[in-house]
């Protein structure tokens, strides 16, 4: 566990893991966590981070996973709508004084007693990391009350299909929700996933990606786990720092999202570092420039391993397969992971798709979650009567088995009656040797219902001009899928695990396109 923000690194062998996390485990009991407890964890990657989600797991409390980036109001929601009863928390967060939040939300903390005003679920607090506050208790001291406990009998009492976390979604239309996964689930897909990339005990895993979303706490530390390989997990994504553990501990597996890749081939350094170590490169979390993985092939040897998931599927749902040849491995996202089903409906009829034609992506399998705590109507709404989930995502399905994700649902275009895959236009774009990132949105015109806008990151030292990125695409593409405004931009707007936020993209091309300076655009 690389903590630079605390200025430490963690090294524990899978023997002092065990021992540390039923020492925790025990610890949790006495501070009065009991089967079924939910238990929130809001901090960065961090030793702790880990220790509590096998400590937990394994006296049968549920993990409740909170962003630490995370506001007031979004935090409130959450202890709430959760039923928090027991919360872990770093102090700061990038210099965002969560101790402080917490007390501006219970102001009945400054006693050290809960009341009960607000929050009333919430009994105990604790401090992960350093810190002076008061109001919660050290996480050595939970440790410490573990005197006595009869961890067995508790871990005896524990059953495959119990809920072992809730995970809340995005939420990008209403409020978030809350996911459950099981035992079952997780590990599972863990081990399915590892299985089908050919993960091996002598394997180095480098990654950034938060313990506080699926990709970390479950593909990154259970990945590992399944296999008895080495986790190195960092507390934040920097690309420089990420080289030089990739130097550093010869790393052969790295997952992460499109964007850090981009950032390390870019960085000026590159060079400088040891990166031929690497065997496979773990994408996923959006779409997956082709023209991405050929160059880091080019630039490291490392083989593209891309999956596709959601957090309500545990979250592997597809993945590509290493006898798949090369082309195929990075143009597609994979096949059907072991044990799970996969149909293509269309969005309006729910008819099933033929192959090679677009829909709604719809899974069924043990991986799906048990639905959304506390939310029976939403999750009737994902999960019908068949036990299939539906994704939401636009996806075609090949009569090989191959899945390829076309968008979503709600980011479909229709131009003058012609749908339109935004991520098509998006891996056009990439192509052109001079862009390192882009994405497209559709924004409303009165003439053919909804135009394309491109949003377009030029390389370090390149220069780009509207009219020649739509030069490039028109030579490409129909004229239907050709952008009719593009903005060349310094930088995304990305979430905490290192997504683009499109949301924000389609509120800032909205804007733009209301503005005087339109013909600069058009």
């Amino acid at each position: 566990m690389d903590d630079l923000a605390r200025g430490r690194v963690d090294t524990l062998s899978y023997g002092a893991l065990k021992q540390a996390v039923d020492a925790l485990a025990r610890g949790l009991m006495g501070w009065g966590v009991a089967p079924g407890s939910h238990v929130a964890v809001m901090a960065p990657n961090c030793l702790e981070w880990i220790l509590l989600e096998y400590a937990l797991a394994k006296v049968g409390a549920v993990l409740v996973t909170v962003n630490p980036a995370l506001q007031e109001d979004e935090i409130a929601y959450i202890l709430s709508q959760g039923r928090i009863s027991h919360l872990m928390f770093a102090a700061e967060y990038r210099r965002y004084d969560i101790a402080a939040a917490l007390l501006r939300l219970m102001p009945d903390l400054a006693s050290g007693q809960r009341s009960g005003s607000r929050l009333p679920d919430l009994t105990a607090l604790a401090l992960i990391g350093p810190g002076d506050v008061p109001f919660a208790v050290d996480f050595d001291a939970v440790v410490a009350l573990g005197q006595g406990q009869d961890l067995a009998a508790r871990q005896a009492m524990v059953r495959p299909d119990d809920v072992v976390q809730i995970q809340y979604t995005s939420g990008t239309t209403g409020r978030p929700k809350g996911a459950m996964l099981t035992h079952r689930s997780t590990l599972n897909n863990a081990w399915l996933m590892g299985r089908r990339a050919g993960f091996q005990p002598d394997d180095v895993m480098l990654s950034a990606m938060p313990l506080f979303h699926t990709a970390g706490c479950v593909c990154n530390m259970m990945g590992m786990l399944a296999v008895g390989g080495c986790l190195v997990t960092m507390e934040a994504y920097d690309p420089e720092r990420m080289l030089t553990l990739w130097d550093r501990h010869r790393a052969t597996v790295i997952n992460g999202v499109p964007t850090m890749y981009a950032r390390m081939l870019d960085h000026p350094r590159f060079a400088d570092f040891r990166t031929d170590s690497l065997r496979l490169a773990n994408a996923g979390g959006t779409s997956i420039p082709p023209s991405l993985m050929r160059r880091l092939k080019d630039l490291t040897g490392a083989e593209p391993m891309i999956v596709m998931g959601m957090t309500e599927c545990s979250p592997v749902i597809t993945q590509t397969d290493p006898a798949d040849d090369f082309e195929t491995r990075i143009s597609t996202a994979g096949r059907a992971l072991p044990h799970t089903e996969i149909r293509i409906l269309h969005p309006e009829t729910r008819q099933p798709c033929a192959f090679g034609v677009p829909g709604e992506l719809c899974i069924r399998g043990y991986l799906l979650t048990r639905g959304y705590f506390d939310m029976p109507d939403k999750t009737a709404q994902a999960l019908d009567g068949d036990g299939w989930l539906l994704s939401g995502d636009l996806a075609v399905l090949e009569a090989t088995g191959h899945l390829r994700i076309v968008g979503r649902l709600k980011d479909m275009l229709i131009r003058g009656g012609e749908n339109v895959y935004p991520v098509e236009i998006e891996d056009c774009l990439l192509a052109h040797p001079d862009i390192a990132q882009a994405q497209a949105v559709g924004v409303p015109d009165t003439d053919l219902g909804e135009e394309i806008f491109a949003f377009v990151l030029a390389r370090d030292g390149a220069s780009l001009t509207p009219d020649a990125v739509r030069a490039h695409v028109r030579a490409r593409l129909a004229r239907h899928k050709l952008p009719k405004h593009v903005e060349i931009v310094a930088a995304f707007p990305m979430t905490a695990n290192g997504k683009i936020r499109k949301v924000a993209l389609r509120e800032t091309a909205a804007t733009l396109i209301a503005l005087p300076s339109e013909e600069t655009r058009a």
